[in-house]
């Protein structure tokens, strides 16, 4: 069978699958400018709109425990785990002259051990000032055996300890004895975490709150004196856990936080791994974590010359705590140090946390700090595991510590399906896409304007400009028979186009339309391609209109593999994945083209292939009148793609065909037809229309 004769008898992808693209070097400065642009105006957005709407003290403490929930759930802590038992365990002592250091584990839930260091000083008479002490990122290893980076922090443990303190050092899940990771976006491609809602960050402060659990179970402890603090990572880590656990008392997290605009448009996040932030469902400025401390004591510590935690950022988010402890007449308990130097563990910034515990813990703000923070052991001694626990659960906990939605049920009516339809719709809104630039559920149309419209060999091509939202300039192409207008069509097939595909797309319309393309990268064109498609459009009385969400196509941006990822980040801390913001770009397409004189109300198609037929589906669900869904080899879960924050919570990619085919007959192309059993199973149950949903398999 002839490639065009197969495209007109399947509706296929009119520029779709044929020969790979050839490398081209492409000018990406305008798809950078406009990135650019949009990351300060969504980032100035979302820091105007920080805290700027409590006036009263009323104001916050209304607003505090709904505040509370949300960080809950942004780290995957919403409901909280079961508190299970402990298991606490001591694998051994050190003995010191000053103080004892008891080497222990305990399970934060089963399986999910944390390693940790007890120093308890000698000679206590009455329950004594605590410290939970998070570690920062330090490897600490002989060959294969990690000795935690507990063994690189222990110097704070120590000093503590020889001052009167107990402190509970612990390890994290990277770098820790069992070693898992931090770093599934920052550099391992696993951007399925976005979809489960998971974050280390909920990881490392669960395993803190429960460290606290074990603190409180130790006659050694005064349970109503008790710190957290942490540097780097482990300052990130302080935040969480005092800002979600009341019974931290005072709290100094060092060089562990900076507001949106240092990570958005600094681009400071290239520095960190994921356990540094949330996922940023419910749109923060960090400044909403700190402010959630209040009024405890909190000392904000930093150095000046952090290239990863800048000067700048620091001091906005102290400003805008300010004003909630202001409220709470309790400005004495918020404090501001910065010292001298780079992102490095130094003396400066040990002196000032001691002092700030020593005033809130102790109540002595006089004494003298008289003894260093030095290390007195070697790593190995610190070592609290000679094997590692089989049953572990700490190097594959992104599995499984954010509970995914579960598995579908086929509906016993009609009404039961209904409610299951509406529920998943109102949570993806409020828990995927909530970052699209809306506050209606129908936003007002794009405006658009005619950018070309030309006729050559037989082919009538048009283009139209429109704006997605501020800063996101988009093109829309329309074709059909020359001598058609589009009120002439039958219907019109609208195709979400990736890089690929847009390659293709430019290859076949360059043979006679080289003048409307001459700003795109040099490609030669493809006359075949061109033939097929205008033997097409003699044929059948279609349009074909193409759009290149942001970041493809004619705004391409920077394709070097570590730009792309620091991109995809950023969107993430704005509470957006790119992913996600394409399927409003598809929305506003689908929106542009309903507004083209003569194309109201005409029928159109949605089509789209690879990671964009997710996009095209996930954008049917929000758009009414698509008279038909054409999907080439869609994922079928969201664990390979698209990448939306949280979907895999609500829903995965067969539910959300269901509820596009509910309204709109949907045709699948595969070259496997098994995972669609459900929506099949649906339609069936339900008595749709027989070709609601049809699988088509296509060659490999």
């Amino acid at each position: 069978m002839s490639r065009w004769i197969f495209v007109c008898l399947c509706w296929m992808p009119l520029f779709a699958l044929g020969d790979e693209p050839q490398p081209s070097t492409v000018d990406t400065s305008r798809g950078d400018r406009q990135l650019e642009a949009y990351f300060r105006a969504e980032t100035a957005r979302l820091a105007g709109s920080c805290l700027t709407d409590i006036k009263t003290l009323d104001d916050w403490t209304g607003r505090r425990e709904e505040l509370r929930r949300q960080l809950r759930e942004m780290l995957g802590l919403d409901p909280l785990p079961a508190r299970t038992p402990l298991a606490a365990t001591v694998t051994g002592t050190i003995d010191h002259p000053e103080f004892t250091v008891e080497k222990l584990h305990y399970q934060s839930s089963p399986g999910l051990y944390v390693t940790g260091n007890l120093y308890i000083p000698k000679g206590l008479t009455s329950p004594a000032p605590t410290i939970l002490y998070v570690c920062g990122h330090s490897r600490q290893k002989e060959g294969n055996i990690s000795f935690g980076n507990k063994a690189g922090y222990q110097h704070h443990g120590a000093w503590y300890a020889r001052n009167g303190y107990v402190c509970l050092t612990i390890d994290t899940i990277q770098l820790g004895e069992i070693e898992g990771f931090h770093h599934g976006t920052h550099n391992l491609n696993q951007w399925w975490w976005n979809a489960r809602g998971y974050t280390p960050a909920g990881v490392e402060a669960w395993n803190g709150m429960r460290g606290i659990d074990y603190l409180q179970t130790r006659p050694e402890v005064d349970p109503a004196r008790i710190g957290v603090t942490g540097r780097s990572g482990g300052g990130a880590y302080s935040w969480w856990i005092a800002a979600l656990d009341e019974r931290v008392q005072a709290a100094v997290p060092v060089a562990g936080i900076t507001d949106l605009e240092n990570h958005v448009v600094d681009g400071v996040v290239d520095g960190h791994c994921d356990c540094m932030f949330q996922v940023n469902t419910y749109r923060w400025d960090f400044a909403q974590v700190a402010a959630l401390v209040a009024p405890r004591p909190l000392l904000i510590s930093n150095t000046d010359k952090d290239t990863i935690f800048p000067l700048e950022g620091v001091v906005r988010v102290n400003e805008k705590v300010r004003r909630i402890y202001r409220l709470y007449g309790a400005e004495k308990n918020l404090g501001l140090q910065i010292t001298e130097g780079p992102h490095l563990d130094t003396q400066e910034l040990h002196i000032h946390s001691f002092r700030w515990f020593n005033r809130f813990l102790k109540n002595d703000p006089q004494s003298l700090v008289e003894k260093t923070a030095v290390k007195l052991f070697a790593p190995a001694q610190l070592r609290v595991f000679d094997m590692l626990p089989a049953d572990e659960i700490v190097t594959r906990v992104a599995e499984s510590f954010v509970p995914a939605a579960p598995p579908p049920t086929l509906p016993v009516s009609a009404s039961t399906w209904g409610d299951r339809r509406d529920k998943v719709l109102a949570d993806l809104r409020e828990k995927s896409f909530r970052g699209w630039p809306m506050a209606d559920a129908v936003p007002p149309a794009p405006t658009v304007t005619p950018a070309f419209d030309v006729e050559r060999d037989g082919i009538h091509l048009l283009a139209f400009d429109f704006e997605s939202q501020p800063h996101v300039p988009l093109r829309l192409y329309v074709a059909g028979r020359a001598g058609l207008k589009p009120a002439d069509l039958d219907l019109v097939v609208l195709n979400v186009v990736d890089a690929t595909g847009w390659s293709e797309f430019l290859a076949g319309m360059r043979h006679a339309f080289a003048d409307q393309f001459r700003d795109e990268p040099p490609g030669e064109p493809n006359p075949k391609t061109f033939e097929d498609n205008r033997k097409m459009f003699e044929t059948f009385r279609w349009g074909m209109a193409w759009v290149a969400p942001r970041g493809i196509g004619p705004g391409a941006w920077n394709p070097a593999e570590r730009k792309q990822n620091g991109i995809r980040r950023r969107f993430q801390l704005l509470g957006q994945t790119v992913d996600g913001m394409r399927v409003w770009d598809t929305r506003r397409a689908l929106q542009s083209l309903r507004q083209v004189e003569g194309m109201k109300s005409r029928p159109i198609w949605l089509q789209g292939e690879r990671e964009m037929a997710g996009l095209a589906l996930y954008a049917s669900l929000f758009e009414p009148e698509i008279a038909r869904i054409d999907l080439w080899r869609l994922p079928t879960t969201h664990r390979n793609g698209p990448d939306f924050l949280n979907v895999l919570r609500v829903c995965d990619t067969p539910l959300a065909l269901t509820i596009a085919a509910e309204r709109t007959p949907v045709r699948i192309y595969q070259t496997n037809l098994e995972g669609w059993e459900f929506p099949v199973g649906v339609a069936n149950s339900l008595g749709w229309p027989e070709k609601q949903i049809q699988l088509r398999k296509i060659p490999d």
